[in-house]
């Protein structure tokens, strides 16, 4: 088991493996649901602008928050693997500004290539994960794949007043990332040899619960999660949703030691190149140069939050502007 190398099955590696955003938007035209209310609840929150999870009102001042997320090994250790897997799945609950209360395991395992005993460790690492947060894992589905997937369906709760979203971002606050960036260029390096990174690993196993207990306390109302879409990508879906642009700083955000040098080298998933590519006609970005620009545009896995308003304790990065033409603004 410990010659098997995890990244080595499946293309793409985490969060990098995400269908295309702009081939997504496309895909999933016309098949929104209008319907904003149902024998259940009240939807809050829906497909519209791509926010985090979905949210439903069940009651004064109670809302259920639902999300799933899954994707291929972003490192080699499986045990790992399933704690950053489930650590990011839950992370679309505190993006929102929820609690987790349940989640169930997705699996799905090349059964007669890799051994059972390396799905125990990946569903190990994520229950492992999830009790961090003190959310219970019930359960789950499987399946038999070519591909080993693994991630989590979680449920969580949130008071309706205080939601997160991406339609809020008013001009004049202040954009604060909780966590560095350069993940995915570290973990691509990591696929091409081995190299272990604890740096990426210790922000992808982190989670964003007290940054996201923060910002709601803070009165923080628009955000996002910085994961596959890159800090470009998430930043132009805020914007747009909110009519607004939002300039970035570029030498204000912050960066893991080793990803300039790994981006030097050319160690760019393509997912984080197609991030560029769907940005760059929306976005002024010509204050940087090309290998700055794909570091903000770097499929992270199991990112930070980026939120319009201030939080103590992190870097603020840039600021909300009134619409300049761009949805995002790189200074």
């Amino acid at each position: 088991m410990d010659d098997i190398r995890m990244t080595r099955y499946g293309r793409g590696g985490g969060c990098a493996c995400k269908i295309p955003p702009g081939e997504l938007e496309t895909l999933l035209k016309g098949l929104t649901d209008d319907a904003r209310a149902g024998d259940a609840g009240e939807l809050l929150v829906g497909p519209e602008h791509g926010d985090d999870a979905a949210v439903v009102r069940l009651g004064p001042g109670l809302a259920a928050i639902s999300t799933a997320d899954f994707f291929t090994p972003v490192v080699d250790d499986p045990y790992t693997w399933g704690r950053i897997a489930a650590t990011n799945a839950m992370s679309d609950v505190y993006a929102m500004g929820g609690t987790p209360v349940m989640a169930v395991n997705l699996l799905a395992w090349p059964r007669e290539t890799l051994p059972m005993e390396i799905a125990r460790e990946v569903l190990r690492g994520g229950l492992d994960a999830a009790r961090a947060a003190g959310c219970p894992v019930a359960g789950g589905h499987s399946i038999d794949s070519p591909d080993p997937l693994y991630g989590m369906a979680v449920t969580g709760t949130a008071d309706p007043a205080r939601l997160i979203t991406l339609d809020r971002a008013e001009p004049g606050r202040p954009l604060t990332l909780t966590k560095p960036l350069g993940v995915g260029v570290l973990n691509t390096l990591h696929k091409a040899t081995g190299e272990v990174f604890p740096e990426a690993v210790e922000v992808m196993t982190t989670l964003n619960r007290d940054a996201s207990a923060a910002a709601t306390a803070r009165g923080i109302r628009a955000g996002t999660d910085v994961t596959g879409f890159g800090l470009l990508g998430h930043a132009h879906r805020m914007a747009r949703a909110s009519g607004v642009t939002l300039a970035i700083d570029a030498d204000r955000v912050p960066v893991l030691a080793a990803a300039r040098s790994a981006v030097a080298a050319g160690h760019i998933s393509g997912g984080s190149r197609r991030n560029l590519d769907w940005v760059a006609p929306h976005g002024d970005l010509s204050a940087a140069d090309e290998a700055t620009a794909l570091l903000l545009a770097d499929a992270q896995t199991s990112g930070g939050l980026l939120l319009a308003g201030e939080l103590p304790g992190h870097p603020v990065i840039g600021e909300v502007l009134p619409f300049q033409g761009s949805t995002v603004l790189l200074r």
